[in-house]
């Protein structure tokens, strides 16, 4: 596992996802009660990016099905057994510089 910069958290809007990617990682981040949650973007039941998503009690819900995805577990609330990546986050405060928002990422 490797903490991975993935965007500035003056990028991020509250409630809203921004999709990243990175080292072959298609991500979402999202911002939610003032704080930074990363998942896999790819909605497992169509393939389509939760990233362009609202938030809902604490889930981020795809914008093409409605299928939610905590965003703590990245668990399919009643639904056990579906369910996307999530991934530790840091947010990463630098002097004179943005505050980064990093995922430790499994890395080879």
């Amino acid at each position: 596992m490797a903490w991975t910069s993935l965007c500035n958290l003056d990028e991020l809007t509250e409630g809203a996802g921004k999709p990243v990617q990175v080292d072959g990682f298609s991500l979402a981040v999202f911002l939610y009660e003032g704080r930074p949650y990363v998942i896999d973007s790819i909605c497992p039941h169509a393939g389509h990016d939760l990233s362009g998503g609202n938030i809902e009690n604490g889930c981020a819900i795809c914008p093409y099905h409605g299928w939610n995805f905590r965003l703590s577990d990245g668990q399919m609330p009643d639904a056990p057994g579906i369910a996307v990546r999530s991934y530790n986050v840091r947010v990463y405060p630098r002097e004179n510089h943005p505050t980064l928002v990093q995922a430790n990422l499994p890395m080879p």
